[in-house]
């Protein structure tokens, strides 16, 4: 752990070497786990990023239904995302990534803004608890998927994160045209999310079959012709009407549910 936390902070110096004035840094991190231990990365990066004079802004929590099933522990449905700027002067856009209020057109009933809206025409701050994107663009709750077997994005890589997880960063924190650099570019989501939106895009992977990989769907998606999953679509949920999954009768019986 020490070793990597040291490699991590000489990233992060380059990082924020070449991090504009105005800048921000977005690290994603989990748990590592070793021998049913769980060691919370967010927790020990945060000393590494004050250590180096950046601001914390926000510990944003992306929570996503599925994931390894535990048996000694309840299993991890969540990863954090912390972002960090150099100054209090910061690039922050808002009104980009609003999501519909709960209650459209709602008044202030009293005081001195009786009978004015309540809410942002614009939409509501999504806060920083990302649950996944069905209810947030619906109900205000954030629900991004991670990328399983079943997702229209899903490569070889084993922990690659889906584009729309990158997008509401990019959106919120850069202008067009602005440079976005990702040091562990994995097979491209950071590049695709940045390309999308007009930006510059700047990536670097120690593995060349990802490079590869990135290479590949990035003409694609210049093509228009790669698979992404759209911004806000409803996460899908069994209706009752397709062949789902059954409590086995034996289970029942065992349970003394069924007579």
């Amino acid at each position: 752990m020490e070793i990597y936390l040291e490699w991590q902070e000489q990233v992060l110096k380059e990082c924020i070497r070449v991090l504009d004035e105005n800048g921000s840094i977005v690290w994603q991190v989990g748990n590592y786990v070793e021998k049913g231990e769980v060691y919370p990365l967010d927790v020990l990066f945060y000393p590494i990023f004050k250590k180096l004079g950046l601001k914390l802004r926000n510990r944003i929590i992306w929570h996503f239904e599925h994931g390894l099933h535990c048996k000694n522990r309840f299993s991890g449905r969540y990863e954090t995302l912390l972002w960090f700027t150099k100054n209090d002067s910061y690039t922050f856009n808002l009104d980009d990534v609003r999501v519909p209020s709960k209650y459209p057109g709602k008044l202030h009933y009293k005081g001195p803004k009786k009978g004015q809206p309540s809410g942002n025409p614009l939409g509501k701050n999504p806060s920083d608890y990302w649950y996944g994107i069905k209810e947030e663009w619906i109900e205000g709750v954030m629900d991004i998927p991670n990328v399983k077997c079943n997702h229209p994005e899903k490569t070889e890589h084993p922990c690659q994160f889906p584009v729309e997880l990158v997008e509401r960063c990019i959106l919120a924190l850069t202008n067009e045209e602005d440079w976005v650099f990702d040091p562990f570019g994995g097979v491209g989501s950071t590049a695709i999310a940045a390309l999308k939106h007009n930006r510059k895009i700047m990536m670097i992977d120690l593995e060349n079959k990802y490079i590869q990989i990135a290479k590949r769907r990035i003409d694609l998606f210049l093509k228009g012709q790669l698979k992404l999953r759209p911004l806000g679509k409803e996460v899908y949920k069994p209706t009752g009407k397709e062949k789902v999954a059954q409590v086995p009768q034996s289970w029942k019986k065992q349970q003394g549910i069924l007579l």
